[in-house]
């Protein structure tokens, strides 16, 4: 019992991993036949569904020394329902793939579909896990694919933003950013590897910085809140809100303009700080844009920038390749 209880991947297998992995999930309401064949099928009342994934690779997406099993999970699933949600449609499905080193215990495993579970609960009610893979890899790799359903609407693009828009914002302002700060300042050692204890200790102290960066709280359901209510445009702030503006910006071909005093107490934060996964939407001219979402700006005449207080403005944020460029201090 002990040995089974503290087994690692590689001495259990695929099959027994699944076996331990699969009964913590569930399908969810739109699957038609879940795990267990080649695929899964899924209802797709609409004719239409909207799909979108993403890749959490050990080292420059997360540390196994800040982030439990369950906020991998956890993180995994809320990034790609948000991208869902942006296109004004309402999550319905994950396949999940994970790449792992066979030393790795089946504990972790079990956490980060726990973690999934949960937050498919809180985040996407009905949504559920379909289906996915597993494989051997050097380091831990996370692979999420997430489905929509539009419900008879339009999708919501980011090309649709015109002159005369309210820019609105839902979510989180930075606090991923600042999360990470402190994380890299104070959970780092002298040879710059992440020290888990003092990352327990930050977590403790910042519990709400520290969770918005490692087990995000996205406002998944208020991408259908904005559609319904009218969005020209909308996207997942997942990179920084002045770079991520920038993809409506040009998209669009109109420049977004930024209300520094709408922004909170330190505007370039908000603009730069990344991961905090809310939804920037423009929605047409004279509207009140519907809760959760606070206005933070209107989009003018222009050519793809943006602006802040009517000033051209450095779009600041995540690139995978290059980093952070706009790092709370």
């Amino acid at each position: 019992m002990e040995q089974a209880e503290h087994a690692t991947v590689g001495e259990l297998g695929e099959l027994a991993v699944l076996g331990r992995i699969l009964p913590r999930l569930r399908s969810g309401d739109a699957a038609l036949i879940g795990p267990g064949d080649d695929a899964a099928v899924l209802a797709a009342a609409d004719g239409r569904y909207v799909v979108t994934t993403d890749l959490m690779v050990h080292g420059p997406d997360f540390r196994l020394a800040w982030s439990s099993p369950f906020d991998l999970g956890w993180k995994a699933a809320a990034t790609n329902l948000t991208d869902v949600a942006a296109m004004g449609a309402r999550p319905t499905a994950l396949v999940v793939a994970l790449a792992a080193p066979p030393a790795t215990p089946v504990a972790v495993l079990e956490g980060f579909a726990d973690g999934l579970r949960e937050a498919l609960a809180e985040l996407a009610p009905g949504a559920g896990v379909v289906g996915g893979d597993l494989s051997a890899s050097s380091v831990l790799t996370i692979a999420v694919t997430a489905f929509g359903d539009l419900e008879g609407r339009p999708p919501v693009l980011r090309s649709g933003a015109r002159p005369g828009d309210v820019l609105a914002h839902a979510g989180a302002r930075g606090d991923a950013a600042r999360g990470l700060a402190l994380l890299f300042d104070e959970a780092t050692d002298a040879t710059g590897e992440p020290d888990a204890a003092a990352a327990e200790r930050v977590r403790t102290e910042h519990p709400v910085l520290v969770a918005a960066q490692l087990a995000p709280r996205p406002p998944v359901s208020a991408g259908v809140i904005a559609a319904t209510a009218g969005a020209t445009a909308m996207l997942d702030v997942s990179d920084g809100l002045a770079r991520d503006a920038l993809r409506i910006a040009r998209a669009s071909g109109v420049d977004l303009d930024f209300d520094s005093a709408r922004l909170g107490a330190d505007p370039r934060v908000a603009l730069a700080g990344a991961e905090d996964h809310g939804l920037l939407a423009a929605f047409p001219a004279g509207t009140v844009p519907p809760e959760p979402f606070e206005v933070v700006g209107r989009v003018v005449e222009g050519a793809g920038v943006v602006r802040v207080d009517g000033v051209a403005a450095d779009a600041l944020g995540w690139d995978p390749y290059s980093g952070w460029d706009g790092r709370a201090g």
